[in-house]
């Protein structure tokens, strides 16, 4: 088992500093992961909404972040690649690995909210097809001296992109997703792939990740070299009650932003039969994450067993919690999670 933290913005005015603070906040949290002992720290990308919407470009953060750091990985999670031409995407990711020193973990995929391609004026039903041949552009334009493409949507003749990545051929790939198609296209290409639990049943992902095993073998690719990263909202403290309270009041926030956006996808609802959020099922079922460290190291086995990820994406910074409990908890977790887990 292997740590990385994802950070999906909530951003509460009420709550949290100024803009510019909370910033500074989230670049020094990626400072101490690096220090405390988590491998990669994920910035996802979201548009026109305060749920995610902050990180607009995550290469912009990773490159402050790989300023900042020295060894952690740096990753997007994602780069929604239908929105930009893919030239521009290779550029500004390119950028980010050679800054950092190579440590770029590129993920992508296609989003999971309407508003993004009405405002981007993108068809939505072109989104497949734009996200393929753009994973096919920015290879050939990180991996080939020059190159020309002629798709349905990019016709570029003879393009040399500067600069070129540190790692070669190129950076490592991740697909999000929870469909079979889109885990099994990952598979097919060789990628690893990342998953959220808490939307989604273990019962809707686990045939996707399935597919996504049987197409890496089918294909000549070893499983044990590729990965399943699940992002997951997490809280901890000595104190079980008191994790419980601070735990479900910030997932209950980030439920309700979450609510603002048009998804895409259709996402289990997750009230019980009477019409309310079902913690017990979700919390049994590992898809959240929160307790005094017996607890969530209970609930990470859970999780594992459900969602079939090796490396776990933990998120402590979202729902209003302050900057200082943030830095508290990831000092317990790092403490007294992370090493009775690496073995799992």
């Amino acid at each position: 088992m292997r740590f990385h933290i994802v950070q999906l913005t909530t951003y509460f005015p009420d709550r949290d500093p100024p803009l510019d603070v909370y910033f500074q906040q989230i670049l020094e949290q990626v400072q101490l992961a690096e220090e405390l002992g988590w491998d990669g720290f994920w910035f996802t990308e979201h548009h026109f909404i305060p749920y995610g919407g902050l990180i607009a470009n995550p290469a912009v953060m990773m490159a402050a972040a790989a300023a900042r750091t020295s060894r952690i990985r740096l990753g997007s999670s994602i780069s929604i690649l239908p929105l930009r031409h893919p030239v521009q995407t290779a550029e500004d990711y390119a950028m980010v690995d050679v800054a950092s020193g190579g440590r770029l973990e590129f993920g992508i995929g296609r989003g999971n909210t309407l508003e993004d391609y009405t405002v981007y004026g993108i068809p939505l039903q072109e989104s497949r097809g734009r996200f393929e041949e753009a994973t096919d552009v920015i290879l050939a334009a990180w991996s080939q001296e020059r190159f020309s493409h002629k798709g349905t949507y990019w016709d570029l003749p003879d393009v040399a992109l500067y600069p070129k990545p540190i790692q070669r051929p190129h950076p490592p790939i991740w697909v999000a997703g929870t469909s079979e198609e889109t885990l099994r296209w990952a598979g097919q290409r060789g990628y690893s792939v990342m998953t959220v639990p808490h939307p989604f049943p273990p019962e809707r992902v686990q045939p996707a990740v399935r597919a996504w095993r049987a197409a890496l073998v089918e294909h000549g690719y070893d499983p044990a070299t590729r990965h399943n990263l699940s992002h997951l909202r997490v809280w901890i403290d000595e104190d079980a009650e008191r994790a419980r309270e601070v735990g479900e009041r910030a997932i209950g926030l980030y439920e309700q932003v979450a609510q603002q956006r048009t998804r895409l996808s259709n996402a289990v609802p997750l009230e019980g039969r009477d019409g309310r959020y079902d913690w017990e099922g979700m919390r049994a079922q590992g898809r959240n994450v929160y307790g005094n460290p017996d607890e969530v190291i209970a609930a990470i086995h859970r999780g594992v067993a459900n969602y079939g990820y090796d490396i776990m994406g933990t998120q402590f910074f979202f729902g209003g919690i302050p900057h200082e409990a943030v830095k508290r908890a990831m000092r317990l977790f790092a403490k007294e999670v992370m090493p009775a887990l690496r073995d799992l």
